[in-house]
């Protein structure tokens, strides 16, 4: 569903990514994982428009994505939740979820997402009329991840979603991704947690250095060695 090809990007002069490449199947969940400051949240960027390639192609059901606004991507199929929740504060739970069915194309089905949100979530749904700037990291990483799938995406990208959270909560959300992955969504999941998000995954990749270092399916995966890659040892 996905294909990226030879990638590279990055911040004007510096470039982070380096000969990217990784395929993203449809409905199989796709962890990415790696330490900080190996690429993720960049390559995850280079996605959605964020910022330019400067070698390479991105794909998206066959039709390259070079060129197309961040903001049209929705409308096409791609929701990205991002790292930190950016949540809009002032606004309630229920107004932040309608934000994420603003493009035309996805307005109609809004009502029955919001209460699909709701059934994932039912913490929110107890606290629709809440401002979300009042809600803990716990609760405001739920609304993101509900206001990700208000457009019902065909992919769903989610960077670092256990970040700052307790464990207690964390586990929360990877059953409601063992839950989103059972239903058949394509997704590609950031994250640090390599025993949670290696768990939940289809298939599994290693970045360090701005580099794809492994790529293998998740079931073969075996974490010690991973870590000794994932540490540089």
């Amino acid at each position: 569903m996905l294909e990226i090809t030879d990638v590279r990007a990055g911040y004007g002069a510096i470039n982070v990514l380096w000969d990217v490449s990784l395929s993203v199947p449809q409905g199989r969940l796709t962890t990415i994982v790696g330490p900080n400051g190996a690429g993720k949240t960049t390559l995850l960027r280079a996605i959605m428009g964020l910022i330019p390639l400067s070698q390479g192609s991105i794909t998206f059901e066959g039709k390259p994505l070079a060129g197309t606004s961040t903001w049209d991507l929705l409308g096409q199929g791609i929701a990205m939740i991002p790292e930190g929740r950016m949540v809009f504060k002032d606004m309630t739970i229920e107004e932040n979820l309608m934000l994420g069915a603003y493009p035309k194309s996805r307005r109609a089905g809004a009502r029955a997402n919001c209460d699909k949100a709701y059934a994932l979530f039912p913490r929110l749904k107890e606290r629709r009329n809440q401002v979300a700037g009042t809600l803990s990291g716990g609760e405001a990483q739920m609304l993101a991840m509900g206001r990700g799938m208000m457009s019902d995406p065909r992919l769903l990208i989610i960077d670092e979603p256990s970040l700052g959270l307790a464990p207690v909560i964390v586990n929360e959300l990877f059953e409601v991704l063992a839950q989103l992955k059972e239903e058949g969504r394509t997704i590609v999941l950031v994250e640090q947690n390599t025993h949670k998000a290696v768990g939940v995954a289809d298939q599994a990749h290693l970045m360090q250095g701005g580099k794809i270092q492994l790529s293998q399916a998740a079931a073969d995966v075996k974490i010690e060695a991973l870590h000794e890659l994932y540490f540089a040892r």
